[in-house]
């Protein structure tokens, strides 16, 4: 069986954690030259947007470390950053929804389908990618909420485009799918963003130290190779967060709703499943 073996990228059962992680790895491997050029341009436009408030908070790359003198302004600019975080993710999370249902439904289909407007519902994911952004700035500025606001945001790209719901139905979904079992899915988003987070620290703050290290970045070459180098990095690391997304939400799903079952009854049958994926009309 297909499904079964180590390779699956969606398993139909139940996953350990580090099933997760690997389906998610695996997700973002076969559908990488769509959603890393995507995460690179929005990435890129993040950093546009950020560079104005960071010269405000008087941080610099790479690390962007805060002064004692500026704390007010670097705390608008953490959440304005959150902000543009909780976008970018629920815009990818459109593209890795639909990859991951595609998996499930129809897994010989080209990759060049997730680009395709037909089935995507890019107005209400646009939409709920706003409100999502709203949700996480205003969580940022009381700094404890920021997890809360992230742990239960993960489901509302997947409930948009596989569920079919509107905006506000699914930031319900998300909140709610997120809060079964113990909060699981809530607590595996959280670990995969402080997973992704360490490695983005790792790797900006190193590529950057590595050049003025061996001599070969300039002073005035800092700032735009820092820009550069967070958004490379971003451009794998977001669209890698949206595909631990597409997968929790489909695992919590087949663990709580039997979504296999009815998978596996269409895939026997030939019957639709009852609930439209991966822009199947």
């Amino acid at each position: 069986m297909p499904d079964a073996g180590p390779i699956a990228v969606l398993p139909l059962r139940p996953l350990t954690v580090g099933e997760l992680i690997d389906s998610a790895v695996l997700l973002l491997r076969d559908h990488a030259r769509v959603l890393v050029p995507v995460a690179l341009v929005l990435a890129a436009l993040e950093q546009l947007l950020l560079y104005p408030l960071r010269l405000v908070a008087e941080v610099t790359p790479p690390a962007y470390l805060p002064r004692l003198d500026e704390l007010p302004a670097y705390w608008f600019l953490l959440a304005v950053g959150a902000a543009c975080e909780g976008v970018i993710i629920a815009l990818l999370g459109n593209l890795t929804a639909r990859a991951a249902g595609t998996v499930l439904l129809d897994p010989a289909a080209p990759v060049r389908r997730l680009l395709h407007p037909g089935g995507a519902r890019l107005p209400a994911t646009l939409l709920v990618a706003l409100l999502a952004g709203a949700v996480m700035f205003v969580a940022s500025l009381v700094m404890p909420l920021w997890a809360v606001g992230f742990a239960l945001l993960g489901s509302v790209a997947p409930a948009i485009v596989l569920d079919r719901f509107g905006p506000f139905r699914a930031l319900w979904r998300s909140a709610t799918l997120a809060l079964r079992i113990s909060g699981r899915a809530a607590a595996i988003r959280l670990l995969g963003y402080l997973v992704w987070w360490l490695l983005r620290i790792g790797l900006a703050v190193g590529a950057v130290t590595g050049l003025n290290s061996a001599g070969l970045l300039a002073p005035e070459w800092q700032l735009p190779v820092g820009i550069a180098v967070w958004a490379l990095v971003n451009s794998v690391a977001y669209p890698a967060l949206a595909c631990v997304d597409a997968a929790v939400y489909l695992e919590a799903r087949i663990r709580t709703e039997g979504l296999d079952i009815v998978v596996n009854r269409a895939r026997q049958t030939g019957a639709p499943v009852l609930t439209p994926m991966a822009g199947r009309r």
